[in-house]
Order: structure tokens, then sequence, then C-alpha cells
């Protein structure tokens, strides 16, 4: 199995395994300006909408938590015609407000704004991520209910180039087939994992020499096993112009 499809089967499996034990919510969800990916340090932010409030409960609390660092919650209350009802700011990792249907509110939006955290552990595959935003449906007394969950990938410059360096160099020994490329390439997964990032960008590179030797030695082969190919069918065709003409002079001597 390639690197690039352990990952999306890795991926796969974490969203089942999610879904299987959190009940989600009907509340509708939209994103919007949430980054695929963030390097560590660097500022974010992203806006949820949330719609269909009370298709399981006229009154909750909306609970959102983010791995963010500096975060501030910026949360909006919507009538049905889009005017504002209310606007509060939450400072820290995680907020409550409550959503009530005799507070007229037909949608919330949540502007969240932070910086990338620090990377503790850092890992290829599946490559490391932090919660962005998670929003639960919160009840007293009652059961807690997922609304929607964003994971990020995020970096920095070496674990990038490393990653970088290590996918390139996969492709091309996944299709060279040589052992001692895919051996190569494992270390050099094994430096990544281990935050060695300079000998994981080497040690990418030299898989990926490997490799395209691998591939130049089958290509030749292949050139050598048609060139003799060639040349037994050679033989063949002088070999049977010869007889021909041997049995025709053999025909002329005895006329």
């Amino acid at each position: 199995m390639s690197w690039s499809r352990c990952s999306k089967a890795l991926a796969v499996a974490s969203l089942l395994l999610i879904a299987a034990v959190a009940p989600v919510a009907a509340v509708s969800t939209s994103a919007d300006g949430v980054p695929s990916e963030s390097q560590v340090g660097s500022e974010v932010s992203g806006t949820y909408e949330f719609t269909d409030l009370y298709s399981d409960y006229e009154t909750w609390t909306l609970h959102g938590e983010t791995n963010l660092t500096g975060v501030t919650w910026t949360v909006r209350k919507l009538d049905q015609a889009g005017n504002q009802i209310s606007q509060n700011s939450y400072d820290g990792q995680s907020f409550n407000s409550s959503v009530d249907i005799s507070e007229n509110t037909a949608k919330v939006v949540v502007r969240v704004r932070g910086t990338t955290p620090e990377i503790a552990n850092f890992t290829y595959d599946p490559a490391q991520q932090y919660t962005f935003a998670r929003f639960q449906l919160l009840r007293t007394g009652g059961s807690n209910q997922q609304i929607t969950d964003t994971s990020v990938d995020y970096y920095t410059n070496s674990s990038k180039m490393a990653r970088q360096e290590i996918r390139a160099a996969a492709d091309v020994v996944e299709a060279s087939g040589s052992s001692q490329a895919e051996t190569t390439l494992g270390n050099a997964i094994s430096a990544y994992n281990g935050q060695n990032f300079e000998l994981a960008v080497e040690l990418a590179n030299e898989a990926e020499s490997q490799a395209q030797q691998a591939q130049q030695s089958q290509n030749t082969m292949q050139l050598l096993l048609y060139a003799g190919i060639g040349l037994v069918v050679l033989l063949l065709v002088v070999g049977g112009v010869y007889y021909y003409r041997s049995q025709q002079d053999d025909y002329d001597k005895l006329r």
C-alpha cells in the first residue's frame, strides 16, 4: 500500500470513529475562511454559521473549543430577517453561549481567531493536526451532541520541507519497486517522526536517487532483452533467407 493510500484510509477510519462515538446534532453548519493548514505561530481565523437551531430543542447552549492560543470568539445572533440581535466576545480556548427560541434567534455566527499552537509530536502519517474549532450542543442534565469538528494540519518550515521531499520521493519509489529505496524512504519517515528534518530530507533524496537508479537498471535490462530478441529474430530471418537460396541453388544444379 502506498503512503498516500494509507493516509486516505486512516483519514476515513478516523471520520467513521468520530461518527460512531458522538451523536450529531441536527443543527446546520457552514464554514468560511477556515484554512486547510497553518504554520506554527501564524495567526488564523474562520467563521461558522449555524442555522436550523431548534430541530431538536428550543433551548440549549452552544459550546465551542479550540487548540488555538490567544483566542477570541465573536458570537453574533441574528433574527429571521438577518438583523443582529446581539454580539458578544469571549477570550480563551472555549466559550458557552445560550440559544433560545424566545429570543427570536434564527442564526448564530461565530468567528474564531487565534494563533496556531506549537507541535508536541511530529508524525508523518497521519499528518499532525490540531483542533481548529469544535462545536457542541449542550443540554443541562442531558447528553452533549456534536455539531461540527474541524481539524487542520500544522507545520514548521523545516517539517513542511521534509514532508514535501518525502512525498515526492514516495511517488518515485513506488513506481520503481525498489526494496532498497523503500527501506531508505522508511528511514526518512522515521527521521521525520524523530524531528530530525534535515536527515529526513537527505534520506528522502537518497531514496529517490536509489529508485531512479533501479528504474534505469530495469530500463537497461529491458533494452538488452529487446535487443537480444531482435538479434535472434534477425538471425532467424537471415538463416531462413540463406536456407531458401541454398535450396534454390540445389534445384538449379539438378536441372
